[in-house]
């Protein structure tokens, strides 16, 4: 039955937020624990989302222990850290105590340095208390500050008999078996071991001589982006932590890699849209300002060097003022091209899709540009010529620019992506305002460059 439950598709409305509410406001605790029963814990906490602080904190108080600390890790981050300033130590102490290591960490480190020893103290499992100090002693950003604990272990020593008995004991500690690892007598991490293998194994065969050398491990101080690319190049649901000695210190499933991907993703979006930090919807005026200003300066100026080129060919627009008709154009369409570029390329370099030599793929461009400028260039020529009347030379003209204009963007989407990549930056400033705003004030400069060459003001 429960695992029926899961599989519901939950959608949240209007007349069930109103129902809860109601129910809240009643204190009528046995419906609303009825109604909240027919629903998995990452459903409730986005119905928690929706209520106001003080409703939310009555259901939190109403349900056990066991549920609400999965509902606080589903919980959206900002109403979880105003849920937590509500609790007092004792009661995240008790919330804690029933989640695995890693989450455990990841909701102790988001309180103040303070409140985390406090809340610490209050954990009543010695071991528990050990294994959560020492998760929170490595960077968020690497291997051991993505792994949990728990695990399921077991020595090259044992027998097949003994090890039964004892994965017995281990796996109640652990939400989901992935893989069983063997580890020799100084907990180094050695090879893993095939269920399938264990179970056809008579009892008093040794592990050494059944278990697969073979195994994929991360070091516990390995970049957590280079975490998610072995696991998806290896399709892992699970993978084994070990420190410089290889000594087995935990593991890293699925999930935990996921929750890096949608963080990296929203990174990666943000600084394409010319955010610099990550922030929120509700966060300050400032923080905002300080996270949007840098490149809507770097916008700015921009800005003021195409206008800057566009005063230096003030001459050249009196006497041909058709030129003037199309910069919005040229701007707008080389912005375009180095935009799709640059996000291609940013895209195959986050799936390590990217190969070659960096000359073979600008070459690839340059063809791709070629061909897309041409098939533009003869809309805009039928158009500038026969709508807006421009004579056959300034058609060629805007023509011949733009198509220079495509392939140039082309060109500086694709290289500065792959430089940014080589010396160790994040591609995904390449993307929106950096290269809209580099290929708006060179696509002006070729532009009015062309259009000097070919009409000779």
């Amino acid at each position: 039955m429960a695992e029926e439950k899961e599989n519901i598709q939950f959608q949240l409305t209007d007349e069930l937020i109103e129902q809860v509410e109601l129910l809240v406001e009643q204190q009528n605790n046995k419906e609303l624990q009825t109604v909240l029963d027919e629903f998995h814990y990452a459903d409730i906490a986005e119905i928690l989302d929706e209520l106001n602080l003080e409703d939310a904190m009555y259901v939190i108080k109403l349900l056990d222990s066991e549920t609400t600390s999965d509902i606080l890790m589903e919980l959206d981050e900002t109403n979880r850290e105003k849920v937590l300033k509500n609790l007092s130590a004792k009661e995240i102490a008790e919330e804690v105590e029933e989640l695995d290591t890693d989450d455990a960490a990841d909701i102790i480190a988001e309180l103040p340095i303070d409140r985390q020893q406090e809340v610490i103290s209050n954990i009543e499992d010695i071991e528990h208390q050990a294994e959560i100090r020492e998760l929170l002693a490595y960077d968020e950003d690497t291997a051991g500050g993505l792994m949990a604990k728990e695990l399921v272990k077991v020595y090259d020593t044992w027998t097949v008999a003994g090890c039964l008995r004892r994965i017995r004991g281990q796996a109640e500690e652990v939400t989901r078996v992935h893989s069983v690892y063997v580890v020799d007598k100084q907990d180094k991490l050695v090879g893993r071991l095939s269920l399938k293998d264990l179970i056809v194994a008579k009892n008093d065969q040794k592990i050494a001589d059944i278990y697969i050398s073979s195994v994929d491990f991360v070091n516990v101080h390995e970049d957590a982006e280079d975490v998610v690319k072995i696991m998806q190049k290896y399709d892992l649901e699970a993978i084994p932590v070990v420190d410089d000695n290889f000594t087995l210190l935990g593991r890293i499933t699925i999930d935990d890699v996921v929750d890096v991907m949608k963080e990296e993703a929203e990174e990666d979006y943000l600084l394409a849209a010319g955010i610099t930090s990550d922030v929120e919807h509700d966060d300050s005026i400032w923080e905002l300002t300080k996270a949007r200003l840098p490149w809507l300066l770097i916008g700015m100026f921009g800005g003021i060097g195409a206008a800057s080129i566009i005063n230096g060919f003030s001459d050249a627009m009196l006497k041909f003022p058709a030129l003037l008709m199309f910069i919005p154009l040229i701007q707008a369409t080389a912005g375009n091209v180095g935009v799709q570029s640059s996000a291609i390329v940013v895209q195959g370099l986050a799936n390590n899709s990217i190969d070659g030599k960096i000359f073979s793929r600008l070459l690839k461009e340059f063809a791709l540009g070629l061909v897309n400028g041409l098939a533009i260039a003869s809309i805009v020529l039928l158009i500038s010529h026969f709508v807006f009347h421009t004579t056959y030379l300034e058609s060629i003209t805007i023509c011949v620019a733009l198509i220079t204009v495509i392939i140039m963007a082309a060109l500086i989407g694709t290289f500065i992506p792959i430089f940014l990549d080589k010396r160790g930056i994040d591609a995904a400033v390449a993307t929106g305002p950096f290269i809209t705003t580099s290929n708006d004030v060179f696509g002006i400069f070729i532009y009015f460059l062309i259009a000097k060459m070919i009409l000779g003001f």
